[in-house]
């Protein structure tokens, strides 16, 4: 309003009336000074900091003066202004350096090829893996020394032969088995990064051995580093132990609705004794309810495995108690629920 007022002044000030030339010189004209130092004024009662005056057209004007001489303002403004601008630009430098050495955190979202199970490097370790898993225990173990009547006895014993075809079907159900579990997370990694927020699926899809040894170079306390590496190898493990439980899941529908009863199963395989689809829907459901169970577990344990271990390694410790904690998960969660006998 101030600066309206001012504009409109010096407009009627130009206009040429008579008679009002004299007391437009005696007044000085309201020189351009005049409306500069009002504008001013303006600017600073309606909230624009000193500091963003050339933002609108003021270059370098702190204190305005009028022409008689007096100055516009409180006593000892242009020091208190001063002030206030030299803390402005401090505040300002401050905060660009602070942005320059914390920058804010990006999340780089790294998403792996669809099928990387089926890659030369991973494929071959999982054949290798699944093939030893099934046949080294048929390995004969070496003979001890004993006693000549034991000797005896061993070589008049009849040696059974060996089975190579079931270890050879087991190892190629494992294979497969393994690679869908990483093909159905690569499917959930792409489904968290289109459904939810780039801050919740970098935290899903972090590395969570890279991640360990970044905290371990924050120099944090030994249960806070703890806590904070089994934290982030909870969330970056739940992926994993989702499509295996997804796959696990499918396997029981064949197993249960799909697949004619074998022998193993419990459900009756001759044809005297009938069942029902109440009887599978009972036994698919005590087999989720389990494979639920286990996962939990593997996963509760995968986490604080991987805490402990980063102790040791950043990186090799976090990696080998994530993978120790998630083979032990299923066994201890066995031995709970028969401890407490309770059907698992």
């Amino acid at each position: 309003m101030t600066v309206g007022l001012a504009l409109l002044l010096d407009l009627t000030s130009r206009l040429p009336r008579a008679g009002a030339s004299a007391a437009a010189h005696s007044h000085a004209g309201l020189s351009a000074a005049a409306v500069a130092a009002t504008a001013a004024a303006a600017f600073s009662s309606t909230g624009v900091p000193l500091s963003a005056r050339h933002l609108f057209g003021f270059p370098g004007i702190t204190v305005a003066h009028c022409d008689a001489g007096t100055t516009a303002g409180w006593n000892e403004a242009p020091e208190l202004i001063n002030d206030l601008n030299n803390k402005i630009r401090d505040s300002i430098q401050r905060a660009r350096t602070d942005y320059f050495q914390y920058p804010t955190k990006e999340y780089h979202l790294e998403l792996k090829p669809l099928f990387s199970a089926f890659g030369l490097k991973n494929f071959t370790i999982t054949t290798l893996r699944s093939f030893l898993l099934y046949y080294l225990p048929l390995v004969p173990k070496p003979h001890t020394d004993s006693d000549d009547e034991d000797d005896d006895l061993l070589e008049e014993a009849p040696r059974e032969p060996v089975d190579l075809v079931t270890p050879f079907y087991n190892s190629v159900k494992q294979i497969m088995r393994e690679t869908s579990i990483v093909t159905t997370r690569r499917v959930l990694e792409r489904i968290v990064v289109r459904h939810v927020s780039q801050r919740t699926a970098w935290k899903l899809l972090k590395d969570a051995s890279k991640s360990a040894k970044r905290k371990a170079a924050r120099g944090m306390s030994t249960p806070e580093y703890t806590f904070c590496v089994a934290r982030t190898t909870f969330r970056a493990h739940a992926l994993g132990v989702s499509a295996a439980w997804v796959v696990q899941s499918l396997i029981e529908v064949y197993r249960c609705f799909i697949r004619k009863p074998s022998e193993d199963d419990e459900l009756p395989s001759n044809g005297d004794e009938q069942f029902d689809d109440t009887d599978k829907f009972r036994l698919f459901g005590r087999k989720i309810y389990g494979i639920t169970i286990k996962s939990c577990f593997s996963l509760v344990l995968a986490s604080i495995g991987a805490g402990i271990g980063a102790l040791l390694h950043p990186v090799h410790g976090q990696w080998f108690g994530c993978a120790l904690g998630d083979v032990a998960g299923p066994v201890i969660a066995i031995i709970v629920f028969e401890r407490m006998q309770l059907p698992l």
